[in-house]
């Protein structure tokens, strides 16, 4: 059975004292499941760079997600991925605080990502 948007967010995502959830790389299904968008906040540099960015995944650069993020429906499942998982954990507080109830840090972001050999798309 492939993964769903709830079972991605309830089941394999472990709870951050923040508020989000934070995910391994690992535990990414590529494609997405839908009802799940990839965000990645880089800089536009950094996405189509050397590491690449997952495929599927939605440049949003970290400054520009709170403006970005107004027409974004806010019970839909948001993975945010950035270089290591720090600007993505920035993210996805920021969202929470915004009131987005479903968001997801991927933990070690394109560091990790590559380091387990998943598939990039640059």
């Amino acid at each position: 059975m492939s993964p769903t948007a709830t079972s991605l967010f309830d089941a394999t995502a472990r709870p951050n004292p923040a508020g989000h959830r934070d995910l391994d790389v690992t535990a990414l299904p590529v494609p997405a499941p839908d009802g799940v968008t990839l965000i990645d906040v880089r800089e536009p540099h950094e996405f189509v760079g050397e590491l690449g960015h997952v495929p599927g995944a939605t440049l949003v650069p970290l400054a520009t997600v709170p403006a970005q993020s107004v027409t974004w429906d806010k019970n839909r499942t948001y993975v945010v991925i950035c270089r290591s998982g720090g600007r993505s954990g920035q993210a996805a507080q920021a969202l929470t605080r915004l009131g987005f109830s479903r968001v997801i840090n991927l933990v070690g972001g394109m560091l990790a990502w590559n380091q387990a050999g998943l598939k990039t798309e640059k």
